[in-house]
């Protein structure tokens, strides 16, 4: 007989039942993600057992009693100290994902959420990824790519060096190479060129990063 989780999967045409879920990250996201899903299992499957969570804790989460580990089913302990150590490390989710033989993979914000080698790991795996691809978590995730998708999209955007670069959107979410390296300064004299054309000050950023780091103001 099957179960609640598996009469639904069917009854709305999956072909995969994910039940056991690990979640990639701490604090606020993950005490989020385990409560909600906990809540939708409950309204919709009669029980908030159909799914299980096993969660990642640093020392210094378990040290601090964190509310997210209490709701999760299990945990599994991860080096303490910056999150490349633990919840931005994609070698180590994918290594705890395997051992404890989970469905998939829940990445929350932050941390590794962002990082396209996660989804394609998970892929390698054949561990589904609970979010996007990473070709699209990649177009969106650089500013150029971004910008050019956006600017192809009819989105009004404020002047830049890549004004005017069109791309239609491939099959996998990309972009193509072409148009997106016609957007990147290769030199100082492109730089100089481009902010001469668009009008000073004009703000010099890296493609990549966020948090505002790198951001430089030219006049």
């Amino acid at each position: 007989m099957a179960s609640p989780l598996e009469a639904y999967v069917r009854a709305h045409g999956g072909k995969r039942v994910l039940r056991k879920i690990l979640i990639a990250n701490n604090g606020m996201a993950a005490f989020k993600a385990i409560y909600s899903m906990r809540q939708w299992a409950f309204a919709e499957l009669g029980s908030y057992k159909e799914l299980e969570f096993i969660c990642m804790a640093s020392k210094d989460d378990l040290e601090a009693n964190a509310e997210y580990i209490r709701l999760a089913d299990a945990w599994v302990e991860v080096p303490p100290g910056k999150n490349v150590n633990n919840y931005a490390n994609v070698p180590l989710i994918i290594e705890i994902a395997k051992r404890q033989g989970v469905s998939c993979i829940w990445p929350g914000w932050g941390h590794a959420s962002e990082n396209p080698a996660l989804p394609k790991a998970c892929a390698a795996a054949g561990i589904t990824f609970l979010g996007p691809t990473a070709p699209v978590m990649h177009a969106l995730g650089d500013k150029i790519a971004s910008t050019i998708l956006a600017q192809s999209s009819k989105v009004p955007c404020i002047p830049w060096n890549g004004d005017g670069i069109m791309a239609e959107i491939q099959s996998d979410g990309s972009i193509p190479q072409e148009p997106f390296k016609k957007a990147c300064l290769q030199n100082f004299d492109e730089a100089l060129e481009c902010a001469k054309r668009i009008g000073y000050p004009v703000v010099l950023k890296a493609s990549e990063g966020g948090g505002g780091k790198g951001i430089r103001k030219c006049t």
